[in-house]
């Protein structure tokens, strides 16, 4: 190597901690006297690109007329994603671009004093969007919102049009990481996705398009932080406003807003006037505190706080509503506490996956997850490996059920100051979505970063002091699969979580190999580290179906032995209190990439891709349930044991000797 390249080596190696642009707006879009939102979900038209010319659409702009005016469209439902909807291999496995189109009308009343904003909530990976053929927004990183101004590209009374390229192509600075090959087959080349990742990378409008009016002047930002005081009988809700003003007699105007709390029988239980810096504190007598599923008899209790933006004369600029839950967190090297109450996490790690629609928004699945987390006494799951739906996170509010939010940084290597960029780009814009949420109770940099190579100490330094200026409220953890021995990255963690498949990825088959190897593993990372220590992803695959007696690997008797083995390593972790928590690997079984190594999908589900349990369900809820009652006094539920036989006199036992 001669010694310009070298120096060019060297410089590669050094990371700078160079800042990142932030978020502005974001709010969801709700309706109220001074804002009105319109979907434009429903369905599409859809041209996907030449994979061996990607960039055609633009040099042709495609975006100045219609998509069947350039090609044969076929009709493509939003939100989805694309993959699965046709009977086409080339479609599912496409990389590249694709367009979508379609056609909208906006009333002429929207065109008096108010502004109209384009949102959209997620479009994986990347995202160009055009206005009647004008650029509208750009945006990278697929799971997470984006949104422009239209008001100036609107045409009102009239017809208008949308169109959409969204790009899936993934590489070594995109977050996450992949990289794109060509590979010679028998008709010529292939353009060809690799990724790490064991996931399907669905792509897509995978998320609701709305299209929503403000006032010229109106609320743009609303961050809440709450307390509690007086042995959790005293709430408080603390809040700070941002505006934006268009007009100019508007924006120079001495603003305030009115802030009003209501409870969930809609009575009013505070209110008060903001200082000139849009921010002030609400005090809430005999305040109700948001609690977790199965800690408390009512869960998940949430406010309605009411922000009227007022000019100086008392004119009503705005009007905007958002649901609150008032609790406290607070961590120790031994503990998590929410409400001062010590929290043992009992869940799993997740996927938005399902069947047809891939990645796609579905109100109906997502409400027979959360009716599967609390039937199986969950507390909580991580958003692995990237934010999930916003309208999930409102779930999650409302069900008390405390999330691990991750962001979309998985099997992260190779580190360098672009992909640096956009890890803590990622982490700014998620929290900033998702801050004002009780739900999420932890941040979560990464899931098996490369964190033994080179560079991983400074970069992960790096994105966690990040994180930090961005909310200390919350603790942040990071999923680590690789050994505490050489790990360069849990140092700057709050909670340790780690990930290990005894018994499968190692050993597999081996059942005598997990319970001893689970201790010792959760004590080194204790040990090394001094914090909490979290089992992050534990599993087997498992078929449906298949029963193998003695157990076998892929049976269902498998799963569920593998299951219990962990279960006597984690209740010897939790007499040493610094063990708070395990997740199982996964919820429901889901999609991959194609590999012999999987049938059909990852399927160490404890739930089928269809959401029926596997027999593990029914052993993982007496556990979680019976977790419940030892540590927050919960009740059973009455289907929770099933009728065998009635003991005698001499030997009668009940479900309390479980």
């Amino acid at each position: 190597m001669g010694l310009r390249s070298f120096a060019r080596f060297l410089k590669s190696l050094i990371i700078l901690n160079k800042d990142v642009s932030t978020s502005r707006g974001m709010l969801y879009p709700r309706d109220s006297e001074t804002r009105e939102v319109r979907s434009l979900d429903g369905m599409w038209n859809f041209v996907p690109s030449d994979e061996t010319n990607p960039t055609q659409g633009i040099r042709d702009q495609w975006y100045k007329d219609d998509l069947n005016k350039v090609r044969e469209v076929i009709g493509m439902p939003v939100p989805a994603s694309y993959n699965d909807i046709t009977t086409e291999q080339s479609l599912r496995d496409h990389v590249g671009t694709v367009w979508y189109d379609r056609k909208f009308f906006v009333p002429r009343s929207w065109a008096k004093d108010q502004r109209v904003w384009l949102r959209f909530g997620s479009v994986h990976y990347e995202a160009f969007v055009w206005v009647n053929g004008e650029l509208a927004v750009k945006h990278e990183m697929g799971h997470l919102p984006f949104e422009a101004e239209v008001t100036h590209l609107l045409k009102y009374g009239s017809e208008n049009r949308i169109t959409v390229m969204c790009d899936n192509a993934l590489i070594q600075t995109t977050v996450p990481q992949g990289k794109i090959s060509e590979v010679a087959n028998d008709n010529g080349v292939s353009i060809v996705q690799s990724y790490s990742f064991d996931f399907f990378n669905y792509a897509g409008i995978h998320r609701s398009v709305h299209l929503y009016t403000t006032p010229k002047t109106f609320i743009e930002e609303v961050e809440i932080n709450t307390d509690l005081a007086n042995d959790n009988s005293l709430g408080y809700v603390y809040y700070t406003i941002s505006v934006n003003g268009s007009a100019a007699n508007e924006a120079d105007n001495a603003l305030y807003a009115r802030v009003q709390l209501y409870n969930r029988e809609g009575e009013q239980v505070a209110n008060a006037t903001s200082d000139a810096k849009l921010s002030g504190m609400l005090q809430v007598e005999k305040v109700k505190p948001w609690w977790p599923y199965l800690m408390h008899p009512d869960p998940g209790y949430l406010y309605e706080l009411e922000i009227e933006l007022h000019a100086a004369n008392e004119e009503l600029l705005d009007v905007y509503r958002l649901n609150v839950g008032i609790r406290t967190l607070s961590w120790t090297n031994t503990t998590f506490n929410i409400n001062g109450k010590p929290v043992y996490f009992r869940g799993f790690g997740r996927h938005e996956d399902a069947d047809v629609r891939g990645k796609g928004l579905d109100y109906a699945l997502l409400t027979r997850d959360f009716n599967l987390l609390r039937w199986i006494g969950a507390n909580a799951y991580r958003t692995s490996h990237y934010p999930y739906s916003e309208e999930s996170m409102q779930f999650a509010d409302r069900h008390g059920i405390m999330i691990i939010d991750e962001c979309p940084s998985v099997d992260t290597e190779n580190y360098n100051q672009a992909l640096l960029g956009k890890h803590k780009s990622s982490l700014e814009q998620l929290i900033h979505r998702d801050r004002n949420h009780p739900s999420v109770v932890m941040w979560s940099i990464a899931n098996e970063p490369r964190t033994q190579q080179m560079n991983a100490d400074t970069y992960f330094q790096f994105v966690a002091t990040f994180t930090r200026s961005l909310d200390s409220t919350r603790p942040i953890t990071a999923a680590i699969a690789v050994p505490s021995s050489e790990d360069k990255a849990a140092r700057y963690l709050d909670i340790v979580s780690f990930n290990r498949y005894n018994a499968w990825y190692s050993n597999p088959g081996r059942l005598d190999m997990i319970t001893k190897r689970v201790i010792d593993e959760a004590t080194a990372w204790h040990k090394k580290c001094n914090k909490p220590v979290i089992m992050s992803e534990y599993g087997a695959d498992t078929l449906e179906g298949l029963h193998l007696q003695p157990s076998y690997v892929w049976s269902e008797e498998y799963q569920t032995d593998l299951f219990s083995r962990h279960f006597k390593a984690f209740d010897a972790l939790r007499r040493q209190k610094w063990f708070i928590g395990e997740f199982v690997w996964n919820f429901a079984d889901f999609k991959t990439a194609q590999t012999y190594t999987r049938v059909a999908g990852n399927k160490k589900g404890v739930f089928t891709r269809a959401r029926q349990p596997k027999a593990v369900a029914h052993l993982l809820r007496k556990r979680y349930f019976a977790l419940g009652r030892e540590m927050d006094q919960c009740s059973f539920p009455d289907d929770l044991f099933t009728y065998i036989a009635e003991p005698s006199e001499s030997g009668k036992h009940d479900s309390t000797d479980l």
